[in-house]
């Protein structure tokens, strides 16, 4: 059960209009890093959660989302309140209507959504349940909770960046501020499960949970303690890179009769003939820059 207390999370004082900046901070309305997404990760999450301790925070931190959710909604709307107004009293010329978003995805928000807060990203593009990406594993989804609020810092401090409004910095800080505190939350809920590494209850083939895939070679190889050491048994050779299960590296699948008369003769209608050279469109229609060409020679 949920109440709406009219009274903010935190203060929201906007210097002036802006549709320019309320289009960026879109980004965090309807955007796969912004609120709503937190909020219904975090929420459904909770709701599918057995343990107490995990499901009350889940939900605390989920409520809150959503009183985030309010703040940045407010200072959108409060960005785009003098256009708003000046739309719907004015009857404005097509310049006019420029001046008021100064890019097109802001002219789509005065149009679309007459200057409120909508459910998409700084681009346009609409709020999805997509963003959501809980699997259902507590130490799985912690995990994905921990960069997801890190990802949302990291976009706050871009819009504290482009914003001269020290109002809007003070409101975006405190947003920030507090993608920090739910990352220290969920780190300690992962860590109060021992063991929570790996996700899930199979554990690990112990033939390959220790390999380190030396793939990309060619220039200078940097080790470290995540590719070498102690833990790890470094594979280089190319040859070593194949069939580590020890057989042949080949494949196969098993058919019916019928599957493999099938395909035995899908495979004699489909057959390619290497010695043959067909004059094709590539060669018919070649121009500059058509690049070598399979040409009939001349003849003498």
């Amino acid at each position: 059960m949920f109440f709406h207390h009219k009274k903010l999370m935190y203060t929201v004082r906007v210097r002036q209009s802006d549709p320019q900046l309320a289009t960026l901070m879109l980004e965090q309305f309807g955007g796969p890093q912004g609120e709503l997404a937190a909020a219904m990760r975090y929420f459904t999450q909770g709701l599918g959660e057995c343990d107490a301790g995990r499901k009350d925070m889940l939900m605390d931190i989920a409520t809150e989302e959503i009183s985030h959710l309010e703040i940045i909604g407010t200072i959108i709307a409060m960005l785009n309140r003098g256009p708003k107004a000046v739309q719907s009293e004015a009857m404005l010329e097509a310049e006019d209507m420029r001046q008021l978003g100064q890019n097109s995805t802001s002219h789509t928000e005065q149009i679309l959504y007459g200057g409120g807060p909508a459910l998409v990203n700084s681009s346009g593009v609409p709020w999805t349940a997509a963003y959501v990406d809980s699997i259902g594993d507590p130490s799985a989804d912690l995990r994905s909770n921990i960069a997801a609020e890190a990802r949302a810092k990291l976009v706050y401090e871009r819009l504290i960046n482009i914003t001269g409004d020290p109002g809007i910095k003070d409101a975006l800080r405190f947003l920030m501020t507090r993608e920090i505190a739910h990352m220290k939350s969920f780190e300690k809920a992962l860590h109060s499960m021992q063991p929570n590494f790996p996700p899930g209850k199979l554990p690990g083939d112990p033939a390959y949970t220790d390999l380190y895939m030396d793939m990309s070679q060619g220039g200078q190889d940097l080790q470290g303690s995540w590719n070498s050491g102690e833990l790890w048994e470094r594979v280089t050779d190319r040859e070593a890179q194949a069939a580590l299960d020890g057989g042949d590296g080949d494949y196969g699948v098993g058919l019916t009769p019928r599957e493999q008369a099938a395909e035995d003769a899908m495979t004699l209608r489909t057959l390619s003939d290497p010695a043959l050279r067909p004059m094709t469109g590539a060669e018919l229609g070649a121009g500059p820059g058509s690049g070598a060409l399979d040409l009939p020679p001349r003849e003498p």
